[in-house]
């Protein structure tokens, strides 16, 4: 089995970090190779590798994969052992709906506060409309780990799952901005940053070059 998940810079790409995690906790039987975005050759190193210009995408034995949520669920398809999604039905429901909302939602939160794992901006990108994002986000943390068993795990439903590599890049994002947090909150982030897979990702966003540097 040949798997290749291809990246954007680790230090921005929110999309990209989503289906590496999943990869990451499904199986270690994968190599990661990333694009530095913004540079003069991004856009054809891209479409060498994925012929709707962006990343990530996932190759395997000649399958291209795209699009963070669909890698996610191949990767489940690919590794069922691993539980990518809950075994009960009404909680997979509800993943998989937090995991839509987290997918195509979201756009001020995006655009004000977007992903830089290494630097911080605290206060930075805090408009209403960013903030009203946030509150939405805390939320649904709150209500699905309200119904967690302690004993399962930390995350959103108890054990890792996709929920939670949706969810990943805003736990970055609010600790880059400074976001407020209430205690669910900010346990909640302390268990994704814990993550060996995210350790890992964030080691290698602290020598990737700032292809950003004055934007």
């Amino acid at each position: 089995m040949s798997l290749t998940l291809y990246v954007g810079s680790k230090r921005y790409s929110s999309w990209s970090l989503r289906p590496y995690l999943a990869l990451a906790h499904a199986t270690s039987a994968f190599e990661c190779k990333t694009i530095l975005l913004d540079t003069p050759t991004t856009r054809d190193e891209i479409a060498a590798i994925n012929p709707t210009g962006k990343v990530p995408v996932l190759h395997h034995d000649g399958l291209v994969v795209w699009d963070s949520l669909a890698i996610c669920e191949y990767v489940n398809e690919l590794f069922p052992a691993a539980n990518l999604w809950p075994a009960d039905r009404a909680l997979r429901a509800r993943a998989r709906a937090v995991s839509a909302e987290m997918h195509s939602g979201f756009a001020a939160l995006r655009r004000d506060m977007p992903m830089d794992v290494v630097a911080t901006k605290a206060g930075q990108g805090h408009t209403a409309e960013a903030l009203a994002d946030t509150r939405r986000i805390q939320a649904i943390w709150r209500d699905l780990l309200s119904r967690t068993a302690a004993s399962t795990g930390p995350f959103l439903f108890g054990a890792f799952s996709i929920a939670d590599a949706m969810f990943a890049p805003v736990t970055t994002r609010f600790t880059t901005y400074g976001v407020d947090l209430d205690a669910t909150g900010r346990a909640y982030c302390e268990a994704v940053v814990a993550l060996p897979a995210f350790q890992a990702w964030k080691r290698d966003a602290t020598v990737e070059s700032d292809t950003r540097a004055g934007t």
